[in-house]
C-alpha cells in the first residue's frame, strides 16, 4: 500500500513592496512521502515570491509533467513555471518550451554550487529561464516553521525576505544565477 501525502494548511500573508504586492492566501499543500520538510517549505517561499491570485501549486514531486507551481491564463496555457531543487537540463528545456515564463529556485550546499557549475552552460539558450539561488543555511532554517497548520507573514524588498511565524524569523537572500532575457 502506498503511502499517502501529508496534508499542511498555511495561512500566508505577503507584503512584497518591490512588486507592490499586498495579500493574504489560503494555502494547501500536499508534502509528498519523499519530499523533506526543506523543499516543502521553498516551495512556499516559492509561492510567496511570485504570488498572484492565477498561482498555484502543481501536484507535486510525484508528478514528472507538471510544475511545483504554475500560473495558467483563462485559455489553459501555462504563463509562468516555477520549479525548485536541482532538474535535470532536459526537463527545464521541455518547461521553458511549455511556459512564456520558467523559475527555477535550487538551495542546498555545495549540491547547488556543483550542480550550477556543471549546467549553466545549457541554459544560456533558453531566453525565458531565470535561476535564483537560495542559501542552505537559510531555507534549512525555515523547517523550523514547517507546521501542519502554519500562519506565516512574508516581507519581500530588495532581494531580500523575511519569513516570519510569530516565534521564529528568517531572513533570506535570493541570488541571481541567470535572468530571463525574453
Amino acid at each position: 500500500m502506498a503511502i499517502k501525502a501529508t496534508v499542511f494548511k498555511a495561512e500566508l500573508q505577503i507584503a512584497d513592496m518591490t512588486r507592490h504586492y499586498y495579500q493574504t492566501h489560503q494555502l494547501t499543500l500536499a508534502r509528498h512521502p519523499s519530499e523533506t520538510d526543506e523543499r516543502m517549505m521553498v516551495r512556499l517561499l516559492a509561492f510567496a515570491l511570485n504570488a498572484s491570485e492565477q498561482l498555484e501549486f502543481g501536484k507535486g514531486i510525484s508528478t514528472d509533467d507538471e510544475a511545483d507551481i504554475w500560473a495558467k491564463n483563462y485559455a489553459g496555457e501555462i504563463e509562468l513555471w516555477i520549479q525548485v531543487g536541482l532538474p535535470d537540463p532536459k526537463w527545464l528545456r521541455k518547461a521553458s518550451n511549455r511556459s512564456e515564463k520558467v523559475i527555477l529556485y535550487v538551495y542546498g550546499s555545495s549540491a547547488a554550487d556543483i550542480w550550477w557549475q556543471q549546467n549553466h552552460n545549457d541554459f544560456t539558450r533558453l531566453d525565458n529561464l531565470s535561476v535564483f539561488k537560495l542559501a542552505a543555511a537559510e531555507t534549512q532554517a525555515l523547517t523550523s516553521m514547517a507546521q501542519r497548520t502554519m500562519q506565516l507573514q512574508c516581507t519581500i524588498e530588495d532581494g531580500q525576505v523575511w519569513v516570519a511565524d510569530g516565534e521564529n524569523s528568517v531572513m533570506v537572500t535570493v541570488e541571481t544565477l541567470k535572468k530571463a532575457t525574453a
